[in-house]
This record gives C-alpha cells, sequence and structure tokens, in this order.
C-alpha cells in the first residue's frame, strides 16, 4: 500500500484527545496553547474528551498520565509546556517513562521546522513523539502558541488519523 492509500484508507479515523498544558502561571483564560490545540483538533473532526492544567512538576504530570494511560476513552495525549532546559521543564524525562516506541522524527521535524522560524534557538526545544501502551498516541510539545501551532498544523494534523489507523489495526 502506497502512503496516499494509507493516509486515504485512514481519513474517518477519529481521535478522542486529552490536552494537558504544563504551567506555573496559566489558568483556563490564559492557556492560549491550550485552546489552540483544542480548536484545531476539533476543526479536523477530533474531539477533546480531557482537558488539564498542571503546575510544572514531574510528579503532577505521571500521576495524569498514569490516570490517561489507562483510560479506554483517550487515543492520544497532547502535552505542551514543559520541554525546555530549565530546572522546572521536566515534561520530556517524565513522558519518556511510558512511551514504548518512540517517534523520533516528530522531535527532530519539529526542531528543523522551529529552525525556519526562530533560528537557533530551536535546539533549546526537545520535543518527543510516541505511541504508550501500544495504543496510545502521545506528543510533548513546547508552551508556545506559536510553537504549539506548527507542530499540529504541520506535524501531527497530518498524520493523526494515519497513526490511528496503525494503531487500531
Amino acid at each position: 500500500m502506497s502512503y496516499d492509500q494509507h493516509i486515504a484508507a485512514a481519513s474517518q479515523e477519529r481521535a478522542r484527545c486529552a490536552i494537558v498544558t504544563l504551567s506555573d502561571t496559566r489558568t483556563e483564560e490564559t492557556d492560549t496553547s491550550g485552546k489552540t490545540i483544542r480548536d484545531l483538533l476539533e476543526a479536523n473532526g477530533h474531539t477533546v474528551a480531557h482537558y488539564a492544567i498542571l503546575k510544572d512538576d514531574a510528579a503532577l504530570l505521571d500521576e495524569k498520565l498514569l490516570q490517561l494511560l489507562g483510560s479506554p476513552e483517550i487515543d492520544a495525549i497532547l502535552t505542551n509546556g514543559g520541554t525546555g532546559i530549565s530546572r522546572r521543564d521536566q515534561a520530556i524525562s517524565v513522558i519518556e517513562k511510558h512511551v514504548d516506541q518512540p517517534l523520533p522524527g516528530f522531535g527532530e521535524l519539529f526542531r528543523m521546522l522551529s529552525w525556519e522560524q526562530i533560528g537557533s534557538g530551536a535546539m533549546l526545544s526537545r520535543a518527543i513523539g510516541g505511541v504508550a501502551r501500544g495504543q496510545q498516541i502521545v506528543f510533548a510539545m513546547p508552551g508556545s502558541t506559536k510553537a504549539v501551532e506548527l507542530a499540529m498544523s504541520k506535524l501531527i494534523l497530518p498524520e493523526l488519523k494515519h497513526l490511528l489507523r496503525e494503531l487500531r489495526k
């Protein structure tokens, strides 16, 4: 089957998604990145089954991931924030513990596309993607709204249905 045939075969797939924003300062009213993820998912026919804002804390994120990864109602988990290099940025180390099949291309392509927008600052992003428990997709994106728009529009949304179809086989 060609790539185009795979994409066509996956066109009817729909994801039930969880959005997790990691931030010590954002609220529902100020979480523009979380809202952007929601708006883009819904515009592409997916649903948001869970939304949370967590303090940028490794233990809180690990607890939330365990809850979401144990839910048959969640197909994809999309986090934003916590992907930088400061001491508080622990999202990647926590998420990596739960990913069975990394998708290294996501981080590589995200940084390449970010390079075109922000130059050498792109190397500070540790954005990752992968499959957890053999059935759920996880993407960790930076917290900036511009970075979320880039990851969602150029990488995640064009492949989300395809990823779901492959996992549901």
